[in-house]
């Protein structure tokens, strides 16, 4: 069955995300996805940050031709978007979504200066969050690439939940993955890759907050490294 949106049934779309919270708590990732693509068709989409394919990859060995929501906040290295045009290239059947803010960067600085350093999590909202919002708006669930081991904030990810914040069903198939797994399946299949990664960054995000990371530290201790803040408010 596939859920049409509308606003009375986002009680409905809740209690699914509930129940298959509970029901699908150990399922494998094909599985999920398998959930996913059924329940929803195409009213789902899968968000990608382009530090590598291994979401994109993984999603299309289900259903090939699926939406892929990109955040483009104007401020990505140019790597990131090489490698956004890559798997486009790579999966000619997915469509990429370039979700962007309403203000473009020269406009924002012009009004607000440079977010980035004063006021990350006004930046992160205006570039981030609330492009994301108005795009996934058009949806009834979105599939992310949020693994437990990533950060303390993400240990407690279930497979299935419902997202209050942008109304939606959220899909997390990779949450179980550790990092082995992780780099073995990229390894084995081949997967693209943002060069940035072999360079030392770890957790890729905006270029003027993001910094290699140490040997042995936390991934994401490159993301506003040196600041309080440790998420921009899309899995928060």
């Amino acid at each position: 069955m596939t859920i049409t949106e509308t606003t009375s049934q986002k009680e409905e779309l809740k209690a699914l995300a509930e129940r298959a919270e509970a029901e699908l708590a150990n399922a494998s990732t094909d599985e999920v996805l398998r959930w996913a693509f059924e329940t929803f068709g195409d009213r789902l989409i899968v968000a990608s940050n382009m530090q590598d394919a291994v979401l994109v990859d993984v999603a299309t060995r289900v259903k090939p031709d699926v939406d892929v929501l990109f955040l483009e906040t104007g401020y990505h290295f140019a790597e990131t978007l090489g490698t956004r045009d890559a798997v486009a290239a790579q999966y000619p059947n997915v469509r990429i979504v370039n979700a962007e803010a309403e203000q473009s960067v020269a406009e924002q600085e012009a009004r607000f200066g440079l977010l980035n350093r004063t006021d990350p999590d006004k930046c992160c909202f205006l570039r981030k969050v609330v492009p994301l919002r108005n795009t996934l708006a058009r949806y009834d669930a979105w599939i992310t690439g949020v693994r437990r081991v990533e950060a303390p904030t993400r240990a407690n990810t279930p497979l299935v939940q419902w997202d209050k914040g942008n109304g939606l069903v959220k899909i997390n198939p990779l949450a179980a993955w550790t990092d082995d797994e992780f780099r073995a399946y990229i390894d084995r299949h081949g997967i693209l890759e943002n060069p940035l990664v072999a360079e030392g960054y770890l957790s890729i995000g905006c270029a003027p907050c993001t910094a290699k990371v140490a040997p042995g530290d936390d991934p994401r201790s490159g993301r506003w490294a040196g600041q309080s803040k440790t998420e921009c408010g899309l899995h928060s």
